[in-house]
């Protein structure tokens, strides 16, 4: 995490500088240290560009200082950086804003364990020690659906509820109030909240209790198109093929193709769209699988192997869940990926 360190007085500016040189124990911070009265129209002109700039801010100050100056610039949960703050003395490190995603939290234990100050901690899950949706699905690399689900049944938690919880991963959230669950079908009475960790879209209408989705990343797409194929259709297919087989498109890992298609701007757009890598195979790579799919002599006079979406899904990893699609001028393979064989 980058970390921007802002300083107010004499003491801030020597603690400030101490944290500086800190950073040199840890491999997941870098600090860079700015004192109010070596910036130009101050701390306050320096945060219009450095609120997005950093992962983490640490005020050296009081705390009615640093929420008067980040007021204007907090968002959500999901997207606003740490903010940790510090007493020029030295005593306290305070997590103010973003302690879990942002992870303001172990920013402010850290700092504590370096100079010497108590970690304030106010989150409720954390002084009760249970793991918190957001932090157990950042761990996992699971996308969180709808975060107000979330807040929903974390309060529920905190207020030591039973949670029902499905899972197609190994991974299993640490609450001692939990019942797993083996399918949706039949949900214990006692169960007032549920945690769906899938990347399958389920129906679930007779089911009326909070719920929220974490979609594991473990869809892998193989795309063939024809030339020049705009992305608005390209990601129009994908979402269709995930559609007939019930997968969300949050739990889209990667794309794949073959070199040919390295530079098609609308490969390229749906790999952006999606928030996924875009993985090129060689000719040599697709072709040293494409034995095991459909051939296609027409796609092997026309770029040199007889197959690209299902290869390409396939060397993605995971196994193919699907027959091969088409969509006028496009065709998508997909494999899934499970921890749990």
């Amino acid at each position: 995490m980058k970390i921007a360190c802002l300083s107010f007085t004499e003491n801030g500016k020597k603690l400030g500088d101490k944290l500086k040189r800190l950073d040199k124990e840890s491999k997941s911070y870098i600090i860079h240290h700015y004192a109010n009265e070596d910036i130009y129209g101050g701390i306050k002109n320096l945060l219009n560009y450095a609120w997005k700039e950093y992962d983490g801010f640490v005020f050296i100050s009081s705390t009615g200082i640093a929420i008067r100056m980040i007021n204007p610039y907090i968002k959500h949960k999901t997207i606003d950086p740490a903010v940790v703050v510090v007493d020029d003395y030295g005593r306290f490190s305070i997590s103010l804003l973003s302690g879990h995603l942002g992870g303001a939290n172990e920013l402010s234990k850290w700092i504590g364990e370096k100079i010497n100050a108590i970690p304030v901690i106010t989150t409720a899950s954390d002084n009760r020690r249970i793991e918190s949706i957001d932090l157990f699905a950042q761990k996992n690399n699971y996308y969180i659906e709808d975060i107000k689900s979330v807040t929903k049944i974390t309060a529920m938690m905190v207020n030591e509820r039973t949670i029902g919880f499905y899972s197609e991963d190994n991974a299993i959230i640490d609450y001692p109030n939990i019942i797993t669950l083996e399918d949706l079908d039949y949900i214990h009475p006692n169960v007032k909240g549920i945690i769906i960790v899938s990347s399958q879209n389920f129906k679930l209408e007779d089911i009326d209790i909070p719920t929220t989705y974490l979609r594991p990343r473990n869809i892998n797409i193989g795309i063939g198109c024809r030339k020049g194929m705009e992305g608005v259709r390209i990601i129009e297919a994908i979402e269709t093929a995930l559609m007939e087989i019930n997968l969300s498109s949050q739990s889209i890992k990667a794309i794949g193709t073959v070199e040919v298609k390295k530079d098609e701007d609308g490969i390229i757009e749906a790999a952006k769209h999606f928030h996924c890598p875009m993985k090129i195979f060689t000719i040599d790579e697709i072709q040293k699988v494409e034995d095991k799919f459909d051939k296609s002599q027409f796609v092997k006079d026309t770029i040199g192997v007889y197959s690209v979406s299902e290869p390409s899904a396939y060397l993605l990893g995971g196994r193919l869940i699907t027959n091969k699609s088409k969509h006028n001028g496009i065709t998508i393979s997909i494999s899934k990926e499970m921890k749990n064989g």
